[in-house]
């Protein structure tokens, strides 16, 4: 007990509460920006409406460490050749995907959320049904005529540790910061 009470160790439990203090700051600034705060640049146009060009979006990374990829989630996914993609989840892990008539059909019922989306008007090699594996994802882009997605054989279908996170949050332009919502 003398060690707490004596005027001469006073300055070593400062500095040590001190220095715990900054390791706690700096585990959870990590954790916060590693987590939530990847920024990731939107190349193109294929995401539009919802996202430009040039737009700057947040990364959950923990969303899916935690929970599943869902349908119509919007999601960053590293493709073969490195680059980063933001894409939207259509098909899920099991399911066949097809694209006939301009219409998406998953497991040959029709998607029933196309309706606010434009018709695709090239099937690529979604013109004959695909079969999702265990841990593999269908992804378009919302601008289809736009977008190079999971209907190109350079794409394919999207496997699970390719996906880095769900998009939650427009950074840039400053003027249209605002949450983003899967639907």
């Amino acid at each position: 007990m003398e060690f707490y009470v004596n005027e001469d160790t006073a300055w070593l439990r400062r500095s040590v509460r001190w220095a715990v203090h900054i390791v706690v700051v700096i585990a959870c600034a990590w954790f916060l920006v590693y987590g939530f705060c990847t920024q990731v640049p939107v190349t193109g146009n294929s995401m539009q409406p919802v996202l430009d060009a040039d737009d700057v979006v947040l990364v959950n990374r923990l969303a899916y460490d935690l929970g599943k990829p869902e349908r119509f989630d919007i999601v960053v996914f590293e493709r073969e050749d490195q680059k980063k993609n933001v894409k939207r989840i259509i098909g899920l892990p099991g399911e066949t995907v097809q694209i006939k008539g301009g219409f998406i059909f998953i497991d040959g019922e029709l998607l029933n959320a196309e309706s606010d989306l434009e018709r695709v008007s090239l099937a690529g090699r979604a013109d004959t049904p695909i079969q999702l594996e265990e841990g593999e994802y269908f992804l378009l882009g919302d601008n289809r005529d736009s977008s190079e997605d999971s209907r190109f054989s350079n794409i394919g279908n999207v496997k699970r540790e390719q996906i880095q996170g769900k998009v939650w949050f427009r950074m840039f332009p400053l003027l249209k910061m605002d949450f983003i919502s899967s639907r």
